[in-house]
């Protein structure tokens, strides 16, 4: 059976272990994001709307632009043993980054009324004026974090992972403790503002944190605008493609959002995608980034002739699309099945009710369609960008934005009663409140739309690759065992839920109010107690090695 190398799942692992703490940091404070304003509240969606658009500057010049472009050129270098040069272009690199960012920040303050106009245009009146304040505070935070993510692309070259990932646990720190600081004494609505400078707050910290650190590691990095540099130029040249590609995935969740906007309750709309992402995101870092960043360096190293470069590729693709599945699938059938449950642990407190925990399981539901296609996309844009080819993964980010913007709409308005009728005549799923069915459904649907429109683009990107240095080979039926045992599992933690807390509570010792954090821990010690040791039986290899590594 095919395996990642060893120090490559090493490397996944690290990441993978960064990406868990600054997530569990991001979910506690989703949770006392969700205490202090609610499910659906005005202050919820408008927060979450003001987050989008500066974020767009992150995502578009952040991580992904410098993992297509820069960290495939420097770690070439560096396999190479030119640190000189490669100091030069690290410094060089940062000099271009931080200049354009600067006008980048200052432009997007200045122009932050019609950028929300263009991004929200459902939202007016007070809701309006919010988030324009709240953004215009933002921005400084985008670009500290673009910043930020030349530092990940410095450490994870140099194969130090689990600094970068581990570090934006400070800037959820920062914005956990501003609300906690100011969120009984103040309204929702100035509370948001101070969220804002929060988060610049802990952006600072995150970049701050890293910096010690590069320079440690990459000590001959000279900043200057070196732009006659050959690898410099070669950064440059992929860059643009980078960033479109970035720019039109960037669209195609913005496009959520502005449809969301027109939605009945515009706010509560976007505030529970935006729920829902959070989880959803989770898994996607988990699994699908944390292989595909660890995999990028060392794709980035392999030399040879075309045929060698083209079978090692094929091995790493190999191993780790197995690796990528065997996590997903089970995630997919976890919140499908006990979705509800895992929101309740995480959410539900103060003014976020039962309620709101089960309209953001459905929008969830929706978002579970086009998870195995986003987590192994993610490994195949590993390979182009190796490849520097920041083109192919352009062109089908393009097919994807505007298959998102034509099912969006289609499911989001002309045929929402059929996703109502979905969940309640198929899925036998209680109807929302009615005034909430269009936020509920419409929601539902546009996160559907996304995923397989998802399905659409990394169908194209595996065939492209494929063409390119031959098909990968999974065995018949692994899917299937993992289906299998994903929904087993599934079943089973259902029935414990069932069964065990009215036992428990039967004990005049227990007869105390359950808490929905002991339905989830319950879920999901349930779920992996059948989940691991079915697949163990099974054969599959990723099983054996992770209980292997556990016993050790």
């Amino acid at each position: 059976m095919p395996s990642a190398p060893r120090h490559s799942s090493r490397h996944a692992a690290l990441v993978a272990a960064g990406i868990l703490l600054s997530r569990i940091a991001g979910l506690i404070r989703e949770r006392v994001f969700a205490h202090y304003f609610g499910g659906t509240s005005m202050a919820a969606g408008v927060f979450r709307a003001g987050m989008r658009i500066p974020n767009f500057l992150q995502n578009l010049f952040g991580e992904g632009v410098l993992s297509a472009s820069f960290i495939p050129v420097y770690s070439r270098i560096l396999s190479e043993g030119d640190e000189e040069l490669a100091g030069r272009v690290a410094g060089a690199v940062a000099a271009l980054l931080g200049l354009f960012i600067s006008v980048a920040v200052l432009l997007g303050m200045l122009l932050t009324p019609g950028l929300v106009n263009l991004i929200v245009p459902g939202f007016s009146g007070e809701a309006r004026q919010l988030t324009i304040e709240v953004v215009r505070i933002l921005f400084p935070a985008a670009g500290i974090l673009v910043l930020s993510a030349w530092c990940l692309g410095i450490l994870n070259s140099h194969r130090k992972f689990f600094l970068s990932y581990v570090a934006p646990v400070l800037w959820n720190a920062a914005m956990i403790a501003t609300m906690v600081a100011f969120g009984t004494r103040w309204s929702q609505t100035s509370l948001a503002v101070a969220l804002a400078w929060g988060t610049v707050a802990g952006s600072l910290l995150q970049f701050g944190f890293q910096l010690p650190f590069v320079f440690r590691c990459a000590g001959k990095i000279r900043f200057a605008l070196a732009t006659s540099l050959p690898p410099v130029q070669t950064v440059l040249r992929t860059t643009l493609p980078a960033v479109l590609g970035r720019g039109v995935v960037q669209i195609s969740a913005y496009i959520d959002q502005f449809i969301a906007s027109f939605l009945r309750n515009g706010t509560g709309a976007v505030s529970i995608l935006g729920y829902a992402q959070t989880i959803y995101l989770l898994p996607i870092s988990l699994f699908g980034m944390s292989v595909a960043a660890a995999e990028l360096p060392e794709m980035s190293r392999v030399t040879g002739s075309g045929d060698e470069i083209a079978h090692r590729l094929r091995k790493r693709l190999e191993a780790a699309v197995r690796q990528v599945a065997f996590y997903i699938i089970p995630t997919v059938a976890g919140f499908l099945l006990l979705g509800r449950f895992l929101i309740a642990a995480l959410y539900q407190t103060g003014h976020f009710g039962r309620t709101d925990s089960v309209y953001v399981w459905y929008v969830l539901m929706g978002s579970t369609i086009g998870m195995l296609a986003a987590t192994r996309g993610r490994v195949y844009n590993s390979a182009f960008y190796a490849l520097h080819d920041t083109v192919t993964p352009l062109r089908y980010a393009a097919i994807r934005v505007a298959l998102t913007a034509a099912l969006g709409y289609l499911f989001a308005f002309p045929l929402q009663p059929g996703i109502a009728w979905l969940f309640g005549a198929v899925l036998g799923l209680p109807a929302p409140r009615p005034e909430d069915a269009a936020l509920v459904f419409g929601s539902a649907g546009l996160t559907a739309s996304a995923g397989i429109s998802g399905w659409v683009e990394y169908l194209l990107l595996k065939s492209a690759m494929h063409k390119r240095i031959g098909a990968i080979r999974i065995e018949p039926g692994y899917y299937g065992k993992l289906a299998a045992a994903a929904l087993s599992a599934g079943a089973m933690s259902l029935a414990a839920l069932h069964w065990i807390p009215p036992l428990l509570h039967a004990l005049p010792a227990l007869r105390v109010s359950w808490h929905p954090v002991v339905d989830g821990m319950l879920a999901l010690a349930a779920f992996g107690a059948v989940y691991l040791p079915a697949t163990r039986l099974m054969g599959i290899p990723e099983s054996r090695r992770l209980l292997g590594k556990a016993g050790e």
